[in-house]
């Protein structure tokens, strides 16, 4: 009994343990939110100001932005121009499905297969956008943001990207100089994470989009726990809803899909969802339990001599007096 009950908690524990590895630096998104390295207040110069002119500029002047084609949806064009007018002495690159391609087959052949196997064309959208920030440096936008101040005050730094909520950071704007070293394991780390998940949503954001490059922000700073080429983060007081914010936010999320719903659902209820998976997966293991390790009760006779501790040929020399006993007359 002692063995098997010992026997079931290490295997518990073993496969607790290795749960928890294999989801180690997802767990760890909750609890660390890149305020080592915020972009603080203080340190942005106000907009207008002529300190802005003193910082020193890092990252080139270009501006990425994706499409599939240079029609651009009339409800992003009002943010795309925004961008436009305010730098007007920023390089404008639209990074079509046909030129993104074309640029991988080109610079990046290694990737073409993965890129072409996508399932989903946001994929390429997300991808391409670690690329040509590895390539060319520069500051990548959504379409589906504008441009509320310049962006100047933010080529002094020679990565950085956004906090995001709940938990990450995000992929929507992000700025880089050339070969930055967190964007080249961005892109060098692309094949590895091209997996299929069971919904379409969950499948983009951890093979490309912004909760791939959480995890890969995590491992990156791991890796360099106390380098110069640590990437910094914008918090949202920073980048929205302020008058000295960098960026405005339209409508947006073309390629989300109805099973979003869900997604956002379990997202809301997560301490519920908790609450269930703890007690299926409780249960689950008192089933194995059960069927597999716990002793099983008989309703079998007991065998006369099953407990004794007549010495085996004893037994057998009473059992043969006993049977001569019987046919006495």
């Amino acid at each position: 009994m002692r063995r098997n009950v010992v026997i079931f908690l290490l295997v518990t524990v073993a496969v607790l343990g290795l749960a928890v590895h294999h989801v180690w630096v997802l767990l760890s998104l909750l609890f660390v939110d890149g305020s080592e390295d915020a972009i603080s207040r203080a340190e942005l110069p106000a907009p207008n100001s002529p300190a802005i002119s003193e910082r020193p500029q890092v990252i080139p002047k270009i501006i990425h932005q994706t499409y599939i084609n240079e029609s651009v949806p009339e409800h992003w064009k009002g943010p795309q121009q925004s961008c436009l007018d305010l730098h007007p002495d920023y390089e404008y690159k639209l990074w079509t499905d046909k030129k993104s391609r074309e640029f991988i087959a080109a610079e990046y052949p290694w990737f073409l297969e993965t890129f072409d196997g996508y399932p989903y064309p946001i994929q390429r959208a997300d991808a391409i956008r670690y690329f040509v920030l590895h390539h060319f440096g520069g500051i990548y936008i959504d379409l589906d943001d504008g441009c509320n101040r310049s962006l100047d005050p933010l080529l002094a730094y020679p990565a950085w990207v956004r906090k995001t909520k709940p938990t990450g950071i995000s992929n929507d704007a992000m700025g880089s100089v050339p070969r930055h070293p967190f964007f080249l394991k961005a892109i060098d780390s692309l094949p590895d994470y091209n997996r299929g998940w069971l919904l379409p949503y969950i499948t983009v954001m951890a093979s490309t989009g912004p909760l791939y490059l959480s995890v890969i922000w995590r491992h990156y700073n791991s890796a360099n726990p106390q380098g110069d080429d640590r990437v910094r983060i914008l918090f949202p007081s920073e980048y929205n809803h302020h008058s000295w914010s960098f960026f405005t936010h339209h409508l947006g999320n073309s390629w989300h899909r109805t099973d979003v719903k869900l997604i956002f659902w379990m997202a809301q209820h997560w301490v519920l969802i908790t609450v269930i998976g703890f007690a299926v997966g409780f249960s689950l293991l008192g089933c194995v339990y059960t069927v597999f390790l716990k002793p099983r009760q008989t309703n079998a006779p007991k065998s006369r001599f099953a407990y004794s501790r007549i010495p085996f040929y004893r037994r057998i020399s009473q059992k043969s007096i006993e049977l001569d006993d019987r046919h006495e007359v």
